[in-house]
This record gives structure tokens, C-alpha cells and sequence, in this order.
């Protein structure tokens, strides 16, 4: 698969990444030219319905009361997404703090159907089921803000990625987020600011950034602070953003 992937990148005239691990993954393992890679910031979901719908009456419509902790793992079920690192750090949480939820909102992709099911078993033998919302299906864009605005902390437990829409999608909400330490998230999120990082495959690490967070004044002043996530957010992947540095490249490229 290597060999046909650098044939591929050798007919291309240029290549856009999204990190500079994937830069750095094209020069050294496919031996790719530095001068035809350009780094493309990911761009942020704005197809996605902003409307005046507060974070209070998000969690009312899902059943959150005042004062609730309420963490998000959002998107489409996988192995790679680390979901049951998530479940394994929150129930020892929830078993000793009963103002903690989460919430579990996407869909269960196709072959992933026994990895979903040990997770829903882990979560059923607990204590703290009743603390845990399951939204297992499709969630279309005119739904998402509900989750996103419901949340306090979005939560990434990934174990392996270069990058992810997810994380950029809470960001355009100002909601901080909880990375593992892959691809580059160590470099998108700003600690103590926009979020926290922990260790990959660690649900002890990941519990003790949880508690972190919300012991932190990130949590505390969260109301204050959305406007800087989400300025922090557009300022780098904006797609006015990304529209110029695409365009420069074309220009580039067109001008040889």
C-alpha cells in the first residue's frame, strides 16, 4: 500500500496537509519534495446551526439540571475514538459525584457493532447508568448545537489521528475540550485556556484531566471565556483563513 500511496504523491503537483506531523510523515516516510507541501489549516464546521439557544436550555431539553457536570464525547463510533477510555475515567467520577453526565451522541458505524456493544455493557453493569445520556444514531447538523451547548467540556479520548473536525467544531461553540496526546491536538489545544491534554489509552490520565478542568478557571469563568475559544478558533482556521492560503498556492503554482 506504500508503494502505490508514493506513486500517487509523485504524480501530484502539490499536496495539501492539515498538520505538520502530516508534512512530516509525507517527507520522511514518502520521501515527497518539502517545496510541494503546503500546511492547510482544518476549517471549522460553520454549516452547523448557531442559533440563540443558551447553554441552560440545552440542558433542560436534555434533562440536565442547574449545576450538572455535563461532558460530551460527540461523533461517529469507532475503536479509534477511544470511547470506552472515556466510560472506564467517568464512572468512578459519577460513582462519588453525582452532579456528573455525560453524554454519548453519534452513530455506531457499520463493523464497529461488538466494540459498541462491550462499551454499552460497561456502562449498563455501573452505577452511574443514569448519569450517562445515549444519543446512538445519525445527529444531523440542525441537532448538533443542542449537545455542543449542553455540554461543559467537550471530550476527545482518541487513540490514534492526525486531526479532527470535532475538536474545532467545540471550539466554534467556546466550549474547551479534553484531548488525548495524538496527532496534533497537543498543538491546537492551548492548556489552561481552550482546554487540557492527557495521555492516550489512560483512564487514570483522562480522569485526572477531567477533575483538572473542573477544578480550573477555565470551568469556573467558562461564560467569560467562550468568546476567546471561539476568537481563538477563527483567528486559525477561519476559512477566509484557509481560503487565502489555498488560493496563494493555485496562484503559485499557476504563475510557474
Amino acid at each position: 500500500n506504500r508503494r502505490t500511496l508514493r506513486l500517487q504523491y509523485g504524480l501530484a503537483d502539490h499536496i495539501f496537509v492539515h498538520t505538520e506531523k502530516m508534512k512530516n510523515e509525507l517527507l520522511e516516510r514518502f520521501h515527497v519534495a518539502e517545496s510541494a507541501i503546503t500546511i492547510i489549516p482544518y476549517g471549522i464546521n460553520n454549516a452547523v446551526p448557531d442559533t440563540d439557544l443558551t447553554s441552560a436550555q440545552a440542558k433542560r431539553l436534555l434533562g440536565i439540571r442547574e449545576g450538572e457536570k455535563t461532558i460530551l464525547f460527540f461523533g461517529a463510533i469507532k475503536p479509534y475514538k477511544g470511547l470506552e477510555h472515556l466510560v472506564a475515567a467517568f464512572q468512578p467520577i459519577a460513582n462519588t459525584q453525582a452532579q456528573y453526565r455525560l453524554i454519548i451522541a453519534g452513530e455506531r458505524k457499520r463493523g464497529c457493532e461488538e466494540y459498541w456493544a462491550k462499551i454499552q455493557q460497561a456502562i449498563e453493569r455501573d452505577s452511574s447508568r443514569q448519569q450517562v445520556i445515549q444519543k446512538i444514531e445519525f445527529i444531523p447538523d440542525e441537532e448538533t448545537e443542542l449537545y455542543f451547548k449542553a455540554a461543559d467540556v467537550a471530550v476527545l479520548p482518541y487513540t490514534e489521528i492526525f486531526q479532527s473536525g470535532i475538536l474545532f467544531l467545540a471550539y466554534s461553540f467556546g466550549l474547551p475540550v479534553i484531548a488525548t496526546n495524538v496527532g496534533s491536538f497537543g498543538e491546537d489545544i492551548v492548556e489552561g485556556r481552550t482546554g487540557f491534554v492527557c495521555k492516550p489509552c489512560d483512564a487514570d490520565d483522562l480522569r485526572a484531566a477531567i477533575q483538572k478542568y473542573f477544578d480550573s478557571d477555565l470551568f469556573k469563568e467558562l461564560e467569560e471565556r467562550r468568546q476567546e475559544i471561539r476568537d481563538y478558533a477563527h483567528a486559525k482556521h477561519s476559512w477566509e483563513v484557509v481560503g487565502d492560503l489555498t488560493r496563494n498556492v493555485y496562484s503559485s503554482l499557476l504563475a510557474k
